[in-house]
């Protein structure tokens, strides 16, 4: 029997981590002692009360059955409590919210939810593959909004063709930014509200890494602009504010239309997110200051021996007070590629490549800080010595 992939998936480019698996594999196969900085998975222990709250709740029989796509009271609840309490912002739990296995599902459903063969949808370029992969299996178009180390990585509103802007349906939108680091101000969000308005398109707010951040100045939510949640929605994951990039759960926040429609697609699709992941879940909204504060100090650290060593070898990169990244220039004499495969051949360290995020990502490479000090130290020592 022949075998034969729809020409969807045949039109599908490799999964940029999927490969950096299928490489760190062959690489210890070999033998080799692998570090690799490639993907931002945290290397910290969930909290001990969240892992506890799961414990109890998996107990329980009425949690065994089928949950709700549009998920638990109680958790939804908790978000809204948690909006508040972090962003000041109000929102209705019955119908402004709905859990997620993860965002990137969320992202990912949005586009079939809302995009139309032919359609078109804004992403910003550099910018997280699934924005793009969402759009081209609904049958969307990918109209790339350059990002810029000139304009501090944010989104050139002005730049966006005004043909285009009125035909998409949809924009993908993320800050603190994965993978240059970069963080906006609320300015921005309130000239998005007004673009999205003028042009009847959805934002979608990408929020994974507002609770991951070094100082006093802390990232505000898309939600915070007046009137954005007449535009949009927001995507929120605690994969890396809690160290539960396993346990598959976020949310979408926001526009109570867009918040039904995505729920509609969800009952169709699947059947929702595990009652005691929930619960997990609502431990950790209800305590999410004692918990990022703790791995805010890792990262903080870890970002600081970063960047002095990079200092001394002569890279340049971005400088940020947010993220699990660090967006760094590669040497000269290289581009993106280039670079990433020698410091993968000569010293077993993988690094992602910038052109793997979008044309403006060339000449850049992504450092993640998800990896104990003594392992993250020997990888930047390691690629000194390869330059």
């Amino acid at each position: 029997m022949k075998i034969e992939e729809s020409q969807r998936l045949k039109g599908l480019p490799p999964y940029l981590f999927a490969e950096i698996d299928t490489i760190i594999k062959e690489k210890k196969n070999q033998g080799l002692d692998v570090i690799s900085l490639g993907i931002g998975d945290p290397d910290i222990p969930t909290p001990k009360g969240i892992i506890e709250a799961l414990q109890i709740e998996a107990e329980n029989p009425v949690n065994h059955q089928y949950p709700s796509s549009y998920g638990m009271g109680s958790f939804k609840e908790a978000v809204a409590d948690f909006y508040m309490d972090r962003f000041c912002i109000k929102i209705d739990p019955d119908e402004e919210v709905i859990p997620l296995f993860g965002s990137k599902e969320g992202v990912a459903n949005i586009a079939y939810t809302f995009v139309d063969i032919g359609d078109h949808v804004l992403v910003p370029d550099p910018s997280y593959p699934v924005y793009s992969i969402g759009t081209m299996f609904a049958g969307g178009q990918t109209y790339s909004m350059p990002m810029e180390e000139k304009n501090d990585y944010i989104i050139d509103l002005e730049r966006i063709d005004k043909a285009v802007a009125l035909k998409a349906k949809l924009m993908h939108v993320n800050y603190p930014n994965n993978p240059t680091s970069a963080v906006c101000g609320i300015d921005f969000y309130e000239r998005l509200t007004e673009f999205a308005e003028k042009n009847n398109i959805i934002v979608c707010h990408d929020n994974a890494y507002s609770d991951t951040y070094f100082g006093d100045r802390r990232p505000v939510s898309f939600l915070n602009a007046d009137g954005s949640k007449e535009v949009g929605i927001e995507f929120y994951s605690l994969s890396k504010t809690f160290n539960m990039t396993g346990w598959r759960i976020g949310c979408a926040v926001g526009n109570r239309e867009v918040i039904a429609s995505l729920g509609k697609y969800k009952t169709n699709v699947d059947s929702g997110v595990f009652n005691a992941v929930q619960y997990a879940a609502i431990e950790a909204f209800k305590n999410y200051k004692k918990y990022s504060e703790k791995n805010n100090q890792i990262y903080k650290q870890r970002r600081e021996m970063v960047t002095e060593i990079l200092d001394n070898i002569g890279i340049d990169y971005y400088k940020s007070n947010a993220t699990i990244y660090v967006w760094a220039k590669v040497p000269e004499g290289h581009t993106s590629k280039s670079f990433a495969k020698l410091v993968l051949d000569e010293a077993n360290v993988v690094v992602t490549p910038g052109s793997a995020y979008g044309k403006f990502g060339e000449g850049y490479f992504r450092i993640s800080l998800t990896i104990v000090d003594s392992r993250l130290k020997e990888a930047l020592d390691r690629i000194n010595n390869t330059l």
